[in-house]
């Protein structure tokens, strides 16, 4: 059974090999045809196999019937119950059988047990399902413009996919007034189109025309398809070049460069081709346009051969040819208007000029000057200005003239020098502008008195100074300049004219340095003041002036001067001094002055030699003579002392003076006894005594005549140089161990001294009264140099006797 079914098998291996071939083995009855329109959408029912082949109702399925198409055009499917053969899908005839007609595909119904095979065709009829193409979009024909009427031009024909009635049935063209199409047929059937020219063409007319040409198929839905014939019209030369205007108007502005495109001429020819070929050139011009203008043959540019100037040639009238292949010819004029442009800056022609002009004065010619410009309506004209901040303005003076003034009047010693810029501008476009510069130097006049540098000067110079000594220098300055500026120094007369300043102060008229003509005395003038002017070389000539103090400084050139005891009596002076005296008792006092200052008048005292060194001693601040110890019997009675008195500058100066001291037993109030001159220890009479007294009544009057009568020279001097004012008495210890005495020694203040002298003592007993004291108003105090404000050159004491 197996073996039954392997043999089968290839028996049906071996039909379907044939029947692929084609070659049918066995055939039942006639052949059968059926048919099915194209492009129907789904299944589609072809036949029924059982009654077309007659067959029972199983017999299909049972004998295994199948259906065979060659090259598998065709999607057939058999149903094995009921016997229906269908199509599967929608079929294309088209595609199928191209432009065969009819289309027939070809199939076979195969049965086994016993093999049977039935042939079959399948009709595909058409349906109007394309339209009609035409292979080109658009159909190019060239007609001569002399063709005749009645000429024919056959054209490409459509396709059209469908066949019979549905293919192509006739050409229809778009309305015109030349052509018209006709349809024409092939020896093969196939539909072409032709068309006919009905009317002469003018290429000038028209010189090409667009048709639509329509191909239409005979479907009951006729479909259609269009082409574009695109139809060239070839030129005769039948027309002369023809100016698009018989005038051109141009203008040229005059700055143009040589190149310029002044203007396009066209001319056209209706005629095309060589016919329509155009050349351009100038006809019938100057000299004096055709060195001016060239113009293209071929594109009609007019250009500019060579610079134009409107202030020469306004305006130029340029004819020019159009020519075409053959003889024709034809004419245009162009008429250039030269254009102004700013091309030429303003000008500025100055008439007068003056760089130079006094200060102070009001309103002042400067300059006067025309401006002009070349150009001429909005470039023609100009405005003319300078710079706002100057003290200057432009005033028009007649047709294109201005004056340059001066605003105010100026001040040299302000501004010396102006610079003006006048800037003449005109209207054009692009402005154009000229400036000129102007220097206007501002002269000087003599309008500023010198001025000191300082409104005093103080100087100091040092006593027995060398001759002709520069002690400074006075500096004064003048705004003005030149001669203006030149200052002469001077001394001006003093208001002291007990002063001979003269023969003091000496300055250099040139550079104001001042010169000491002679050594100053500080003990004599400490301080004095004087004027000095500066003077202009102007005319008038102006002047200042400026006070100068010069203050003397002191050096140490006096040695101190004793004032008691007087050391120039005739006889010594003898101081008496109680046996019952006590320690410290004062003996007497030493007073001595320095006509120097500062503390080159501190003085200081110093006991040199004693007969008894030990028994007296001298206080350094004051001069003061104490008693150092008891008196004993064992003293002598007469002693002689030595004192120093030493300043304290540098290098010191100094002065000595001797003291007899008279040991005596006691004094009584309110009378003295004459005291004893001290007796020479050989000689100890009572005569000595005698003449001791009376030797010191007459140096005592003497001394206080003498000290009266300097008192008071001194006292005359100073009310001449000073006024005296009330001044407190200052307080406090003298510095250090050294008193100034009368402003100039020792002692701090000037005194007044009463001596006292008792009948019972020998002493002398100083009483002080009030002090004088100096006023210092006048003088500058100066630690630096180590004076003492107190310090004075006056002094004065009074004694008085009881």
């Amino acid at each position: 059974m197996e073996a039954s079914r392997k043999l089968i098998c290839r028996q049906r291996q071996v039909l379907f090999f044939f029947l692929l071939l084609g070659f049918p083995l066995t055939t039942a009855g006639e052949l059968r045809r059926y048919s099915v329109v194209e492009e129907k959408e789904g299944r589609s029912f072809v036949t029924n196999l059982v009654k077309d082949l007659g067959l029972g109702q199983l017999e299909l399925s049972r004998r295994g019937a199948k259906v065979i198409s060659k090259g598998n055009k065709l999607h057939l499917q058999l149903d094995q119950e009921t016997g229906d053969l269908l199509l599967n899908e929608k079929v294309d005839r088209e595609k199928l059988c191209g432009h065969t007609e009819p289309c027939l595909l070809s199939f076979q119904v195969l049965l086994d047990n016993p093999l049977d095979i039935f042939q079959a065709e399948l009709e595909v009829t058409d349906i109007n399902d394309h339209s009609p193409e035409f292979l080109d979009k658009e159909i190019m024909l060239k007609i001569s413009e002399s063709s005749l009427p009645g000429a024919t031009f056959p054209l490409k024909n459509a396709q059209d996919m469908d066949v019979g009635q549905n293919g192509i049935d006739k050409y229809l063209i778009s309305s015109n007034s030349y052509f018209r199409v006709l349809t024409r047929k092939r020896s093969d059937g196939k539909k072409y189109p032709e068309l006919v020219l009905d009317r002469a063409l003018d290429r000038e007319e028209e010189a090409e025309l667009r048709l639509t040409l329509t191909a239409q198929d005979g479907g009951s839905l006729p479909r259609s398809g269009t082409t574009e014939v695109h139809i060239e019209v070839l030129d005769i030369n039948d027309n002369a070049p023809q100016f698009e205007q018989l005038f051109y108007k141009a203008q040229i502005p005059e700055d143009s460069p040589i190149g310029f495109l002044i203007i396009t001429v066209s001319a056209t020819d209706k005629d095309i081709g060589v016919n329509g070929q155009i050349s351009y050139s100038l006809f019938q011009v100057s000299d004096g346009i055709s060195k001016t203008f060239s113009i293209h043959p071929l594109t009609g540019e007019v250009r500019l051969k060579e610079h134009l100037d409107f202030e020469k040639t306004q305006s130029y009238e340029i004819n020019i040819e159009a020519r075409d292949a053959g003889t024709f010819s034809g004419k245009c004029t162009i008429l250039a208007q030269v254009l102004d442009v700013n091309d030429h800056a303003p000008e500025i022609i100055l008439s007068a000029f003056t760089n130079s002009i006094l200060e102070n004065l009001p309103e002042t010619m400067v300059a006067v000057f025309s401006v002009s410009d070349l150009d001429s309506g909005e470039n023609g004209k100009v405005s003319c200005s300078i710079q706002d901040d100057l003290p200057f303005f432009l005033k028009p003076s007649g047709e294109n003239f201005y004056t340059l003034l001066s605003q105010k009047p100026l001040d040299r010693e302000s501004v010396a020098e102006y610079n003006i810029t006048i800037t003449v501008a005109d209207m054009g476009s692009p402005i154009l502008k000229t400036q000129v510069n102007l220097t206007v130097q501002v002269s000087d006049i003599n309008d500023n008195a010198p001025i000191f540098t300082q409104t005093s000067y103080t100087m100091f110079i040092r006593e027995n100074n060398s001759p002709a000594l520069h002690i400074g220098t006075i500096s004064a300055t003048d705004s003005d300049s030149g001669s203006n500026a030149h200052i002469t120094y001077s001394l001006l007369p003093p208001h002291d004219h007990q002063l001979a300043l003269a023969s003091f102060i000496s300055i250099n008229a040139d550079n104001g340095q001042l010169f000491v003509l002679r050594a100053l005395d500080y003990e004599a003038l400490q301080a004095f003041e004087f004027h000095v002017g500066a003077t202009d070389g102007g005319s008038p000539a102006l002047s200042s002036q400026a006070l100068v103090r010069m203050v003397v400084l002191d050096d140490n050139d006096n040695a101190p001067f004793v004032l008691y005891p007087m050391q120039n009596a005739s006889a010594p002076y003898t101081e008496l001094l109680p046996r019952a005296a006590e320690p410290g008792y004062l003996v007497t006092k030493v007073v001595a002055v320095d006509r120097d200052s500062g503390q080159n008048a501190w003085l200081s005292f110093q006991l040199l030699k004693a007969t008894e060194p030990g028994l007296f001693s001298v206080w350094a601040h004051n001069g003061e003579v104490h008693t150092s110890r008891l008196l004993s019997e064992r003293d002598v009675h007469k002693h002689r002392l030595i004192l120093l008195v030493k300043d304290n500058g540098d290098p010191p100066r100094s002065a000595s003076v001797t003291l007899h001291v008279l040991l005596v037993d006691g004094f009584s109030q309110p009378y003295l006894p004459l005291p004893e001159v001290a007796r020479d220890p050989d000689h100890e009479d009572s005569e000595l005594t005698l003449y001791l007294v009376i030797a010191l009544a007459s140096v005592s009057s003497l001394f206080l005549v003498s000290v009266l009568l300097f008192v008071g020279v001194r006292l005359c001097r100073r009310a001449r140089e000073v006024s005296l004012g009330g001044c407190s008495v200052p307080e406090g210890h003298f510095p250090g161990h050294l008193v100034d005495v009368s402003g100039t020694g020792t002692l701090s203040q000037s005194y007044q001294y009463e001596v006292c002298l008792t009948g019972d003592s020998g002493t002398g007993e100083f009483k002080y009264l009030k002090p004088i004291l100096p006023n210092f108003q006048d003088h500058s105090f100066r630690p630096e140099m180590g004076e003492n404000p107190n310090s004075r050159n006056d002094w004065s004491f009074g004694i008085q006797l009881k």
